[in-house]
């Protein structure tokens, strides 16, 4: 275990006695946060994606209870409490914490695993609203307490990422895909292909892009998220729109040169945006699996290459780096400008995760980074920027 994460242990635990006294049978867990590599908004239409468990982390200690789940996360004055007997959605906790505890213990109780309460104080560096996961993370963590407290880790790690979906899409009220989930359960990077979407294709695969010289990192704009879910709901709803119109719910299960002689008869029917959707859809699945045919033969030119492309289509084709009606702010934008300019065509910078508020990822050269994160630095903040380095241990219990 590193020295840091033992400290938080030590300091959890010492939390964990001031609130609840007893410290016995107390178990440890982690859960990282995650960043996308590519697939920007496919996974939702049984697309594929690429993305990465990175060093950020929730970290947790817990003890079994009776018939409720209290939980102590640092940020938080007050502790979330879920009581058991009742799993049902609840819409005033639509958007909040206790949602995620009670629909992931909903999910257990489903497929007829064991659940039971229990008492835990949890501490985070995953940003909130940064795009790296923070909910995810949190599905995962409760996912993995109630999977080692009482069904001895015989829940997979995949089970555990469907959970956490249906969690945040039927409790917590956010249409979210299966990517964030999964990379944040398994570690390390994966390569996910969603034509099945409860049994995914899941390759894992190495890049290490700090011995290529270059440093990944992603920069919060501080955009205001407000309430963004109409954004985000509006893409996976246009791009279900240009499916039903060959007869499918889901975009992938259209064929490819059937939807390009299709457009103009689409324009009418859906609309441009729509269809622009669409083209981000098709092009970026092709785009996630030349990168990792560059990932495997070692092309890491093509790889930035790629990442750059991939973000031009989410800016212009996909739409989700401006908010509906926006007009002053436009912060990942700007910040996808400045990172253009300051690279001069060296590396690449793309929209990360969701969009219309939050981060830009950008691959920027280790000679020159502490020169771009003080020009970030002036616009942004002094603390807007994050270094992300590959987690490959897996989200669960760890011992001490």
């Amino acid at each position: 275990m590193n020295t840091n994460r033992k400290a938080v242990f030590v300091r959890l635990e010492k939390r964990f006695r001031e609130a609840y006294g007893d410290c016995r049978g107390l178990r440890f867990f982690t859960a990282p946060g995650r960043t996308e590599l590519a697939g920007n908004h496919t996974d939702h239409n049984n697309g594929k994606v690429l993305a990465a468990a990175i060093d950020l982390e929730l970290v947790a200690v817990a003890q079994p209870c009776l018939g409720v789940i209290d939980l102590l996360s640092s940020g938080w004055e007050q502790p979330f409490k879920v009581q058991l007997d009742d799993l049902g959605p609840n819409r005033a906790e639509t958007g909040r914490p206790e949602a995620l505890l009670r629909g992931v213990a909903a999910g257990f109780q489903k497929r007829g695993h064991r659940i039971g309460g229990f008492r835990a104080c949890v501490e985070s560096n995953v940003p909130q609203g940064s795009g790296l996961s923070s909910s995810a993370a949190f599905e995962i963590l409760a996912g993995n307490i109630l999977n080692s407290l009482y069904n001895d880790g015989q829940v997979d790690a995949v089970q555990l990422a469907v959970i956490g979906r249906e969690a945040e899409n039927n409790h917590y009220g956010k249409p979210c895909g299966l990517m964030d989930q999964i990379s944040c359960s398994l570690g390390g990077i994966v390569n996910i292909d969603f034509l099945h979407p409860y049994q995914p294709h899941i390759r894992q695969l190495k890049l290490d892009w700090e011995a290529k010289g270059w440093i990944l990192c992603i920069v919060d704009t501080k955009g205001r998220h407000g309430d963004l879910t109409s954004d985000y709901a509006a893409i996976p709803a246009e791009m279900n729109l240009v499916a039903q119109c060959f007869g499918h719910e889901v975009l992938r299960n259209v064929e490819p040169n059937q939807f390009w002689a299709g457009i103009a008869g689409l324009r009418t029917r859906v609309g441009d945006r729509a269809v622009l959707r669409a083209i981000h859809f098709f092009e970026e699945n092709q785009r996630v699996d030349d990168m990792v045919n560059a990932i495997e033969t070692g092309d890491f030119d093509t790889y930035l290459n790629l990442v750059s492309t991939s973000g031009h289509s989410s800016a212009e084709f996909l739409q989700n780096v401006v908010p509906m009606g926006a007009v002053k702010e436009q912060a990942i934008l700007l910040g996808l400008a400045l990172t253009r300019k300051f690279l001069q065509g060296e590396g690449a910078c793309r929209v990360h995760g969701g969009g219309f508020a939050g981060t830009i990822q950008a691959y920027v050269p280790l000679e020159v980074f502490t020169k771009y994160a003080k020009t970030i630095a002036a616009v942004f903040g002094p603390d807007s920027i994050h270094t992300l380095t590959v987690r490959t241990e897996r989200a669960g219990e760890t011992f001490l």
